[in-house]
């Protein structure tokens, strides 16, 4: 097929909630429950037939994760021990579900900051981790409340759902089936995160990014070309989630940890830091760009340790704060929406011609990239 458009990020949107939770006060819950576990099973303890379980610390989550806070929907019940999840109040279904509400929020910025109507859109992706239902899908309802006549569809490719998103969009305005598409990534990761586990029970935080990708000929003056697209799946079972609809079936299983966030933290480390970083210079070649001179990597935002490596790997050198920025201290890991925000909070500053890069990588494996270029 002729092509007859050409891609490009016409703008960011990001709704942050209002709720943050620190380190300090996700130990002391934490903790709490331990404390009460321990001494409702202490006959069992002492007899060895269960394992006791082991406190956190502030430092424990520092140093495995490089995470500070994250933003909650739903605070009081995370760090209630006798409750430790999210309570959001049920809706009807003639109201604005929580997950399009704080999706609308973002996709409302990302219109306002590119001078665009609601009505000049032609399709909506919702594309997340962990959507609030099977259907309608949260596209079309975010679409209807948007105001936009065209056509929406939800996608899950975990953590590179919103650099999958990307592609799709560009593909669309590169067939000449779009002029203007929405990618809207609202994560309410808070809601698959076992609270409970010590070994992750500090990963995830809430939040909602908006991608406006367009045909160039459409586009604000000040926009990013997109330059090229890549996107890579390799199945691995490090990184699952069994919780669906099927497990109706089986009541007794819901609740159970793998109906959860789970993870192999250390096989993940080992096998997507390489994957990923030799995506991104292959890719590089491809499009004809030394990888040492991308002026700034917006990388999915999990752990600091795999984004250090992947950014050395890359550049040839330790990339410093302004390289390879963070915004994993305070946001944690937004799934899908983490790149966007680094995009969002940390791109005004490049100069025309300057290049860089969105990565995700994440469950599947999957990983995606996104190189861009600064217009004016």
């Amino acid at each position: 097929m002729e092509t007859t458009g050409r891609p490009v990020i016409s703008a960011t949107g990001l709704f942050t909630p209002a709720e943050s939770i620190t380190n300090e006060e996700l130990v002391a819950a934490f903790n709490a429950f331990v404390d009460k576990h321990n001494a409702a099973h202490a006959e069992a303890i002492e007899a060895g037939e269960i394992e006791p379980l082991t406190q956190s610390s502030v430092e424990f989550i520092e140093k495995a994760s490089g995470i500070k806070s994250r933003y909650v929907m739903s605070k009081a019940p995370i760090i209630d021990p006798d409750v430790m999840e999210p309570r959001l109040p049920e809706r009807s279904n003639d109201e604005l579900s929580v997950m399009a509400e704080i999706g609308v929020a973002a996709c409302q910025q990302a219109l306002e900051r590119a001078g665009r109507d609601a009505k000049d859109v032609d399709a909506v992706l919702c594309a997340a981790s962990n959507m609030q239902r099977a259907y309608p899908a949260m596209a079309i309802e975010i679409q209807q409340a948007l105001g936009i006549d065209g056509f929406g569809f939800d996608m899950n490719v975990a953590c590179s759902s919103a650099t999958f998103g990307i592609q799709t969009a560009a593909d669309y305005i590169r067939a000449g089936n779009a002029k203007s598409v929405l990618v809207v990534s609202p994560e309410i990761t808070s809601g698959h995160l076992n609270w409970r586990d010590r070994d992750s029970h500090f990963i995830f935080g809430d939040v909602a990014t908006a991608v406006l990708v367009e045909d160039a000929s459409i586009a604000p003056a000040d926009h990013w070309d997109i330059l090229g697209t890549k996107l890579k799946t390799v199945f691995s079972n490090n990184i699952r989630n069994n919780f669906g609809f099927l497990n109706r079936a089986a009541p007794e299983t819901i609740g159970t940890p793998d109906k959860l966030f789970v993870q192999e933290g250390r096989k993940v480390f080992k096998e997507v830091v390489p994957m990923v970083a030799q995506m991104i210079v292959e890719e590089s070649g491809r499009l004809g760009i030394e990888p040492s001179s991308l002026r700034r990597l917006w990388l999915h935002q999990a752990n600091a340790g795999m984004n250090r490596l992947i950014a050395q790997r890359v550049l040839g050198h330790e990339a410093n704060e302004d390289e390879s920025p963070t915004v994993l201290d305070t946001f944690a890991n937004t799934s899908s929406a983490g790149s966007i925000i680094a995009f969002h909070q940390h791109s005004q500053d490049l100069a025309v011609g300057d290049i860089g890069l969105i990565c995700s990588f994440g469950a599947g494996y999957s990983a995606g990239t996104v190189f861009v270029r600064k217009a004016g």
